[in-house]
């Protein structure tokens, strides 16, 4: 993980975070000051964010929202302080309304973030200065710390590369917390056709299927807010096991880039997940992540254990064969 420390001092009223990067600073600054790129790693797992502007100029404004998986959005402004190009830049960071004006009922803080070379690499120094006891303890209890952690700490896929960072890894499994897992998978293919074998159904027949020997004879999805989708599996003649299936409610689209559903194995009183599918493309290729919040760390365990992720591996290995042809 890129992170290596995060402090808070009571007295100087300071939260820094400090994380290593093995690329020169040229390309960590790059990272942090073109806005499409923020999109892929400001906002935490669950809350990926948009910058909807970016004046990277002192005294230069940029606004962006974080998306949760309901789609409630969370609003913040940057008032850009000052600049030294490759080194460092300062903003004034605020809560902010839908329209972008500042939230005067949240507190808003001036954080810094500056750049150093080292022996591999480079290394982020981001700070964050108080004004009152009282907006640092709100604001970690708010969960900043472990969101600001879990966003720098997604840095690495952008920083590398998609293909650098994904091709040939296959589905790749990182448990974030007691209750998320993170999944990800690279296809060589643009997003728009990997989102079209992810929603329609006859497509979704062809290879979500999980180990050779099953069919899937149901596959009904009605993709909007509030819309449901019910998925069944069969054994085929000769392949042990029951027949069984999936249901759950659509919670958000965002066509090609996301789509947050419920997840229940229909028949059961087994609790639900929420699974929160994005997909990322750079350079003709595209990054799937599949971000599943279980309702605890017993029943997260109890499902990775049945081999779900060699499953999920075998999947995609059709899904990329269908989408090479």
């Amino acid at each position: 993980m890129p992170v290596t420390s995060v402090t808070t001092d009571p007295e100087a009223l300071t939260m820094t975070l400090v994380a290593e990067f093995g690329v020169p600073i040229d390309r960590l600054w790059h990272a942090f000051t073109d806005p499409r790129q923020l999109d892929r790693f400001w906002g935490p797992p669950s809350w990926p964010a948009t910058f909807t502007a970016h004046d990277f100029t002192v005294g230069g404004v940029a606004n962006y929202h974080m998306t949760s998986p309901k789609g409630e959005q969370a609003h913040g402004r940057w008032e850009f302080l000052n600049i030294d190009p490759k080194n460092s830049f300062e903003v004034l960071d605020a809560f902010a309304s839908k329209d972008g004006s500042i939230d005067p009922n949240m507190p808003t803080m001036r954080t810094g973030f500056s750049f150093t070379p080292t022996d591999s690499g480079s290394q982020l120094t981001n700070t964050t200065w108080f004004t009152s006891l009282e907006d640092l303890e709100q604001l970690t209890k708010m969960g900043m710390v472990e969101g600001a952690t879990m966003a720098i700490n997604q840095l690495d896929s952008v920083l590398q590369g998609l293909r650098e960072f994904a091709q040939g890894k296959g589905t790749q499994t990182e448990i974030l917390d007691d209750q998320r897992v993170r999944f990800t998978r690279m296809f060589d293919a643009p997003r728009e056709l990997v989102w079209k074998a992810y929603t329609t159904p006859e497509l979704m027949q062809r290879w979500l299927l999980g180990p050779d020997g099953w069919t899937m004879p149901i596959c009904e999805l009605d993709l909007r807010p509030g819309g449901r989708y019910r998925n069944g599996w069969s054994p085929e003649a000769g392949t042990e096991g029951e027949p069984f299936g999936f249901d759950g409610e659509v919670l958000l689209v965002d066509p090609p880039f996301r789509a947050v559903m419920t997840e229940h194995m229909t028949d059961t009183d087994y609790p639900s997940t929420v699974n929160d599918l994005t997909l990322i493309e750079e350079d003709g290729a595209t990054l799937m992540t599949l971000l599943v919040e279980y309702p605890s760390a017993e029943v997260r365990d109890m499902v990775l254990a049945t081999g779900m992720v060699d499953g999920m591996e075998t999947s995609f290995a059709r899904l990329e064969e269908m989408l090479r042809s």
